[in-house]
């Protein structure tokens, strides 16, 4: 974008309901010469603006070479989010981005890939698992791993379907409580991990969700021989400025929305799990 620091119109061409809580914004810039020079790599953010409102940071789950759509999956937590969620096709919006620093896909490329989300925020790995499935022959064993509290939590189960289809693909799903007809794994999402496929000297985790869920599955890989810097995690933090600037992000030496959201955990050893960061 040609100024970070102001917000350019998009037009929502679509809106997706995915759940009760969850929506798909789908954008277009107003301005063509904006739209058609905007350029993303998976994992960045935007920070979406509803005039009047206020602004937040909204991971982008499109596809980067689309140049058609810009797609953001967000869920209704609060004041900003509840009036973005009121939004119909045809209103219009203040984008600012893209920001911070997307999942390593190049490094990737030729390796397995374990992607493992917990929870309802799984927005930032969907992105890099539509970028892998439309350019599988890029990459190794591509295991895809989802955990949910309740089975009611589980969406996109269309998605997780056709994903289950691609060659050399393990889709693993756990609820920690399942109802009666759920067909998958009852219990933590770790207790799928002995289903995992991979070269351990050849992978690349990613990893987004709580950062209980995620300290267990880095002790797991680590206690597998895979290196620190295999590791890939997106972390969250309350990003305001989406530029360094403001401070609330900060994380120890580091701010999430410069040097993040996607860090290696190699860089972030010292400080993930200690209280107070």
């Amino acid at each position: 974008m040609p100024n970070p620091y102001l917000p350019y119109e998009a037009k929502i061409i679509e809106r997706i309901q995915e759940s009760p809580t969850l929506f798909t914004l789908r954008l277009r810039f107003t301005d063509p010469v904006i739209h058609k020079d905007f350029r993303f790599e998976p994992g960045q953010f935007n920070m979406l603006y509803l005039y009047g409102v206020g602004e937040v940071p909204i991971s982008i789950v499109s596809d980067p070479q689309d140049e058609h759509m810009l797609d953001h999956t967000i869920r209704t937590v609060g004041r900003v989010t509840r009036g973005l969620a009121a939004l119909k096709e045809g209103d219009r919006i203040g984008v600012r981005g893209p920001f911070g620093r997307g999942w390593p896909l190049a490094h990737a490329e030729q390796h397995d890939v374990v992607v493992v989300t917990g929870g309802l925020g799984c927005a930032p790995v969907v992105s890099v698992i539509h970028y892998m499935m439309r350019r599988r022959e890029r990459f190794g064993l591509i295991n895809i791993v989802q955990g949910v509290k309740h089975s009611s939590d589980f969406i996109w189960k269309e998605r997780y379907d056709q994903w289950r289809k691609a060659p050399d693909t393990e889709v693993l799903v756990a609820a920690d409580a399942g109802e009666s007809l759920w067909p998958w794994h009852v219990g933590p999402v770790t207790g799928l991990f002995d289903d995992l496929k991979f070269d351990k000297d050849r992978v690349i985790i990613m990893m987004c969700g709580p950062e209980g869920m995620m300290r267990v599955v880095v002790k797991y890989m680590l206690a597998q021989g895979v290196d620190e810097s295999a590791i890939w995690l997106s972390m969250e933090r309350d990003m305001h400025c989406g530029i360094g600037h403001c401070g609330h992000c900060q994380y120890g030496g580091k701010f999430v929305c410069r040097d993040g959201p996607v860090f290696c955990y190699k860089e972030i050893v010292d400080l993930f799990g200690v209280k107070g960061f």
